[in-house]
């Protein structure tokens, strides 16, 4: 299994689609967590106001942690679920999948592979988040002359969210690619189902009580209440309708049934 990881590892690595995703992901992330607030915190308003002081907070180095965790239920996630819809359905049109389950290792073995591989990737990910948002909070914050102080432990509990929520779209996105067996379907369910489904089924929930409930614990929902748990509010798709204890249970409970019916299709129906 080390092998196939450590082949899956070089392929991700390697693949230009990887590092296409990740540098878009970290655009959208200064884009919308500290450009657009830092040009509407110097727009002409009133820094005393509320509104400010929230752009402001929003911005501080000791905050990096919620900056990190608030953009993945949605948007953030909608890119790790490709990537790993990609990286696992892309070897069906390839044919990668049947040389490998024909003269590779053993199904259950590849499958591993292929998620410590996407494991590896997703925990990077996470952290060049971390440092390129708090370079990008020194930054400001420094230019603003503002008191400032680097994250306390405080930003663990937060980092810890990501990486779950993180690891709940990879193992949505791995289903998907098995399922459908190619990669252009995948992405295009995953992408609706992400972005617009849930979405759709929020605002009908707010005409009907029990849709609404349904929607706090689907997928998007879990981890759009356990970033709201942690203190990454203000973003689109962040929830603080269940606890954050109740949302990581649910996340926990996706991943692992996500991985489990991706890998038992792999070992029952892919036989060749």
């Amino acid at each position: 299994m080390l092998g196939s990881v450590k082949a899956e590892l070089l392929r991700l690595w390697k693949w230009p689609a990887t590092w296409v995703l990740i540098g878009v992901w970290l655009v959208m992330t200064l884009t919308f967590g500290y450009v657009f607030n830092y040009l509407a915190l110097n727009g002409g308003a009133d820094t005393r106001d509320l509104s400010q002081q929230q752009l402001i907070s929003a911005m501080q180095p000791e905050n990096v942690g919620a900056a990190v965790v608030r953009g993945l239920p949605m948007f953030g996630g909608a890119i790790i679920l490709v990537l790993a819809a990609l990286a696992v359905g892309s070897g069906y049109g390839w044919g990668t999948w049947k040389t490998t389950l024909t003269a590779g290792p053993r199904r259950v073995s590849a499958m591993a592979g292929t998620l410590g591989a996407l494991g590896i990737i997703v925990v990077v990910l996470v952290a060049l988040t971390f440092v390129v948002d708090l370079g990008a909070a020194v930054a400001v914050a420094s230019a603003e002359g503002w008191e400032w102080s680097l994250p306390g432990l405080g930003a663990l509990e937060a980092l810890g969210a990501s990486l779950l929520i993180a690891a709940m779209w990879t193992a949505f996105g791995v289903f998907l690619g098995v399922v459908t067996r190619g990669p252009a379907l995948a992405v295009g369910l995953g992408l609706m189902w992400a972005i617009v489904t849930e979405n759709l089924l929020r605002g009908v929930g707010a005409l009907l009580g029990p849709v609404e409930s349904l929607t706090e614990v689907l997928p998007g929902g879990s981890a759009g209440n356990l970033a709201g748990a942690v203190g990454g509010s203000g973003a689109p798709g962040v929830l603080t309708n269940l606890g954050g204890t109740t949302a990581a249970v649910f996340l926990a409970g996706y991943v692992v049934v996500f991985l489990g019916a991706a890998t038992l299709l792999k070992v029952r129906r892919d036989l060749v």
